[in-house]
């Protein structure tokens, strides 16, 4: 039998759940663990995913919360059977680079997206490079995204941004309100793509740059890459699998 870690959201379905999984399955340390399953919504998952970033061990969720996108649907009975048949998806991160006006650096992971946001009243002056090459000298804007497919759903999807299959082995580069260029809707780039963001009259137009949880403010220099070392595993039932629900995402109203 695989030794489960339970590992629950403070909300109180959520540990209500955690009580009952407990009872019926018993619970592993992380530290002896075969499998973490999440119980609460996908910014839950999301939190967990960034605290056991180095762990190699799968995650199988179950939705206690808002949103379940990333998650299975709520069961009890016969948790150890459907770990044994769920699907396994691996999400490569992206990985923040960032330096601020001070000098402050700051390295993240994002497993949904790195974002560049204005702080202030003022709108965002953003010159985004590509490999080293720039490829937009000035976009104005409310602020800027990067996007993995897993996270295309997400903050992307609501920017008006693509979704990309999950085996699309691509990224989406998202604007947030482009004033200028205004006809300009985004790129969609190679996974390897290596791309950095120089922030512009960044005293009077500050950025703050996030990935996921992550933030630096009065940002003046990002770069962003998928990490290609770092792969986590997610198990789905098969009427939850994640690239059929990604797929359909597309078609969705």
């Amino acid at each position: 039998m695989q030794h489960i870690c339970f590992l629950a959201d403070k909300t109180e379905l959520a540990q209500t759940s955690l009580k009952n999984l407990r009872k019926t399955y018993g619970c592993s340390g992380a530290e002896n663990a075969d499998v973490f399953v999440v119980l609460g919504g996908d910014g839950f998952m999301l939190q967990t995913l960034h605290r056991y970033i180095g762990k190699g061990i799968p995650f199988y969720g179950m939705n206690c919360g808002s949103v379940g996108f990333l998650m299975n649907k709520y069961q009890e009975k016969d948790l150890p059977e459907r770990l044994n048949n769920a699907g396994l998806i691996t999400l490569r991160p992206l990985v923040m680079e960032a330096y601020a006006a001070n000098g402050k650096y700051k390295k993240a992971w994002a497993f949904n997206e790195v974002s560049l946001w204005r702080q202030s009243r003022q709108t965002a002056d953003i010159s985004i490079s590509v490999d080293g090459v720039q490829k937009l000298p000035d976009l104005i804007c409310d602020g800027v995204l990067l996007s993995t497919p897993a996270g295309s759903t997400a903050y992307n999807f609501s920017a008006h941004g693509p979704i990309l299959p999950l085996a699309s082995n691509v990224l989406a580069l998202t604007p947030i309100s482009p004033f200028r260029p205004r006809r300009w809707q985004g790129a969609i780039l190679p996974r390897h793509a290596t791309v950095s963001f120089t922030i512009r009259q960044s005293e009077k137009r500050p950025v703050s740059a996030v990935a996921d949880f992550t933030e630096l403010r009065h940002a003046v220099q990002v770069t962003v890459r998928e990490d290609p070392s770092i792969g986590l595993h997610l198990l789905f039932d098969p009427e939850r699998n994640l690239e059929d629900r990604v797929l359909d995402e597309q078609f969705s109203g």
